[in-house]
C-alpha cells in the first residue's frame, strides 16, 4: 500500500510520539542527575520535536526538516544505546534502547517512502 505524503507525516508525528515518551522517561530518572550523558537524547528528541511540529500543515516542509534532523536523532540513540548500560541495567532503560531504535528504523523506513525531496535546481526553475 502506498501512503500519501500526508498519511506519511501522520505516522511520523506517532512515532515521534513514541519517542517523546523515550525523552519523557530519560529526563524524569534519577540516573540522569548521575549520568548526565543521558539527557543529549533527551534535548535531541526534544528539538527534532519541536521542529517537526512546526511543520506538520506542510508536509513536504515537515519531511524535509526530519531528513535534516535524522542524523543527530540517529546519533543520538548510538550514543544513548551505549549509555544506558553504563547507567542503569534496569528493564526499562532497556526497552528505552529498543524503542528508541524502533522509532529511529520507522523514521527511515517512512522517509524511505515519501517522495524525494526536489532538487536546489528544480525548485529554483
Amino acid at each position: 500500500m502506498t501512503l500519501t505524503i500526508e498519511q506519511i507525516v501522520s505516522r511520523c508525528q506517532a512515532v515521534m510520539a513514541h519517542a517523546w515518551m523515550v525523552r519523557t522517561f530519560v529526563k524524569h530518572s534519577p540516573e540522569a542527575e548521575e549520568f548526565p550523558e543521558l539527557m543529549n537524547v533527551a534535548r535531541t528528541i526534544f528539538d527534532t520535536s519541536r521542529a517537526l511540529e512546526t511543520r506538520v500543515g506542510d508536509p513536504a516542509g515537515y519531511l524535509g526538516m526530519l531528513r535534516k534532523k535524522i542524523g543527530k536523532l540517529r546519533a543520538a540513540a548510538d550514543e544513548f544505546r551505549r549509555d544506558a548500560p553504563l547507567a542503569s541495567s534496569h528493564t526499562n532503560f532497556q526497552q528505552a534502547v529498543h524503542s528508541l531504535d524502533a522509532c529511529i528504523g520507522e523514521l527511515g523506513e517512512l522517509l524511505a517512502a515519501a517522495p524525494a525531496a526536489p532538487s536546489r535546481e528544480a525548485a529554483e526553475s
